[in-house]
C-alpha cells in the first residue's frame, strides 16, 4: 500500500488507523474451562500477531477459497454470496473460528452437513456435528451476503466507486468481505465467481476461468494459479473497459480502467511491460500468471498491490501537479510489491518493512535511473529524518501498533523511506554485487511463500559471507538510526 497525497507530489503524511483488541485472554479462558469439564463458550480467537492479534485463526490451514459474489447494480445494498473454504485441520477442533464481520451468515454446512454457528467479536464460531482430528479435510461452505456500505467505526473491505465496487482489504478488512482465515500467513488459491447485471464487467485476480450468460445477468469467473493473502484479494465490478496487451516472454498483461476514461489512461497503461522488464532485471521473472492495474474511479488516499491486478485511484493519473516521473515510479513501486509482499509474505504484520521497505527501494531506484533522480539524494533525507520518524512509529522491524480506531497507521514513514534506508546501508556495508545477488535468491527461495525479518538476516550474512546480526540489530530494532556506511557526514534531524 501507498499512500497518496492530496495536494502535492511530495512523500505524502501516513494516515492514522483503527483495530480491534486481542481476544488472547477470552482464549485462555476457554482453555480453563474446558480444563474443568464445562463447555467452552464461542469466544474470538487469533494467532497471536503482535500488531493484530485479533486476525486468523489456529488449527487449520485453508488450501483453497471458492467464493461467488451476487451484484444487483447498487453498491450501497448487499451482495448475496457463498464462501466455500477447502482447509485442511492442523490440530484436534470442537469448533472452527472464521474471520467474518459486516454480512448476515444465512447458513453454514461442514463437509456436506448443517452446522451450527454464532459470532463473537469479528470471528464466525462453527460448531460441526462431529470434532475434527488433526489431519482431516475440511469443506466449509457459508451462505452469506457481503455488505459494501462501511460502518461508521469501520474502513476497508469493498471499496464504492463511480460506477460499481473494488476491494481495498489491508491490513486487515478482507474478513469485511468474505469468511476467512484473515492473516497472510495463511495463503490459499482463490477463485471468483461474480454475477452481475448487464452493462457491467467484472474482473478478480487472477485469469479467467470462464463466463456464463443467465438472462440479463453475466457470471464471470476468476481463477489464481498461485497462493494469495486474504488481504491482497481483488474483485472490480463496473462500467470497465478490459484492455489487452503482452509484457516480457508473453506474459498477459491486462488493465481494468473506467470505459470513459480508456484513451486518456493509455499513457499511462503501455508503460506496464516496460516496467516490468526493468524488475525483471533487477530481481527475476515475474512471478504470476499476469498483472495489470486496476484504475478505480474513487478517492481512496492509497495506490495497493492487490496480486495481478493492482489498484489506483484515477486521480493519480489525470491530477496535474503529479509530475509523470513521479507517477511512473508509483507504478513500479505497486509492481514491485507482486516479488515483495505478494509472491513473498510476511509471516506477521511486524514483518511489514520487507514489503514497504523493497517496494519503496524499487520506486526510488526507478526513479533515480530513469528520472535523473539521484537515489543518494533521497536517502540523505531519510536518513535526516530516520530518528524522528523512529521515534513516531517504531523501529522498521518492531513498529507500533495501530492507533485506536485507525487501523492502517502501521503504514507509517519509517516502513516506507525509513526502511528503503536500511536497505540502502546494507548495500553499503556489503557492496553491490551481493546486495543485487541478495534481493534475487530472496524472492527465488521464498517464491509463493511466507518469510520473516530473521529469514532476511540469515540470507543476508549467507550472501555477503559473514555475521551480519550486530549490523541488523541496530538498523532494524535500535530506538536510535546507526551511522551510515560510506557517509559518515549524514547527520539525523539536520
Amino acid at each position: 500500500m501507498l499512500l497518496t497525497p492530496r495536494t502535492t507530489a511530495s512523500r505524502p503524511k501516513a494516515l492514522r488507523t483503527p483495530r480491534i483488541a486481542a481476544a488472547l485472554i477470552a482464549a485462555a479462558a476457554s482453555t480453563a474451562l474446558l480444563a474443568a469439564g464445562a463447555p467452552s463458550p464461542a469466544t474470538p480467537l487469533g494467532i497471536g500477531d503482535r500488531l493484530f492479534p485479533h486476525l486468523g485463526n489456529p488449527g487449520y490451514d485453508v488450501e483453497t477459497y471458492d467464493i461467488a459474489f451476487t451484484y444487483h447494480g447498487d453498491n450501497r445494498k448487499p451482495l448475496d454470496a457463498v464462501t466455500k473454504i477447502y482447509a485442511r485441520a492442523t490440530d484436534y477442533l470442537e469448533r472452527v473460528n472464521l474471520d467474518f464481520a459486516h454480512g448476515t451468515v444465512r447458513s453454514v454446512e461442514m463437509n456436506g452437513e448443517r452446522a451450527r454457528f454464532e459470532s463473537s467479536g469479528e470471528d464466525l464460531v462453527v460448531t460441526p456435528t462431529a470434532s475434527v482430528g488433526r489431519g482431516d479435510r475440511m469443506l466449509i461452505t457459508v451462505r452469506h451476503t457481503s455488505d459494501p456500505v462501511p460502518s461508521k467505526d469501520t474502513e476497508g473491505g469493498w471499496l464504492r466507486t463511480g460506477d460499481g465496487l473494488a476491494m481495498a482489504n489491508q491490513a486487515d478488512a478482507a474478513h469485511r468481505v468474505f469468511p476467512c482465515n484473515d492473516h497472510p500467513a495463511d495463503k490459499a488459491e482463490f477463485t471468483f465467481r461474480i454475477t452481475a447485471p448487464k452493462g457491467l464487467t467484472a474482473v478478480a485476480n487472477g485469469l479467467p476461468a470462464g463466463t456464463t450468460r443467465n438472462g440479463a445477468a453475466t457470471t464471470w469467473a476468476y481463477r489464481s494459479h498461485h497462493p494469495m493473502a486474504t488481504e491482497l484479494a481483488q474483485v472490480s465490478i463496473g462500467r470497465s473497459t478490459v484492455v489487452h496487451r503482452e509484457g516480457p516472454h508473453g506474459l498477459p498483461v491486462r488493465d481494468v480502467v473506467p470505459t470513459k476514461d480508456r484513451k486518456v489512461l493509455e499513457r499511462w497503461l503501455k508503460k506496464t511491460p516496460g516496467q516490468i522488464g526493468w524488475m525483471e532485471q533487477k530481481v527475476g521473472r515475474y512471478p504470476f500468471e499476469v498483472y495489470g492495474i486496476l484504475v478505480a474511479d474513487a478517492r481512496t488516499g492509497f495506490e495497493l498491490e492487490t496480486q495481478t491486478l493492482s489498484l489506483f485511484e484515477r486521480d493519480i493519473f489525470t491530477r496535474p501537479e503529479y509530475p509523470e516521473w513521479y507517477v511512473d515510479a508509483i507504478m513500479v513501486h505497486e509492481l514491485a510489491h507482486q516479488w515483495f509482499g505478494d509472491s513473498v509474505s510476511p509471516k506477521s504484520w511486524s514483518d511489514l518493512w520487507l514489503n514497504e521497505g523493497h517496494a519503496t527501494w524499487y520506486e526510488a531506484l526507478f526513479a533515480e535511473e530513469k528520472a535523473d533522480r539521484p537515489l543518494a539524494d533521497r536517502m540523505r533525507n531519510a536518513y535526516r529524518h530516520s530518528d524522528r520518524w523512529r521515534a513516531a512509529g517504531g523501529p522498521p522491524a518492531r513498529p507500533k501498533a495501530p492507533a485506536p480506531g485507525q487501523k492502517i497507521s502501521i503504514f507509517r514513514p519509517v516502513v516506507y523511506d525509513g526502511s528503503a534506508l536500511v536497505l540502502y546501508a546494507l548495500r553499503q556495508e556489503i557492496g553491490h554485487e551481493a546486495f543485487d545477488r541478495l534481493e534475487r535468491e530472496w524472492v527465488r527461495i521464498h517464491h509463493d511463500g511466507n518469510a520473516e525479518t530473521a529469514d532476511f538476516v540469515r540470507l543476508a550474512s549467507q550472501v555477503a559471507g559473514r555475521d551480519l546480526g550486530g549490523f541488523f540489530d541496530g538498523w532494524l530494532y535500535g530506538e536510535k538510526t546507526p551511522p551510515m556506511p560510506g557517509h559518515p557526514e549524514w547527520k539525523t534531524g539536520k
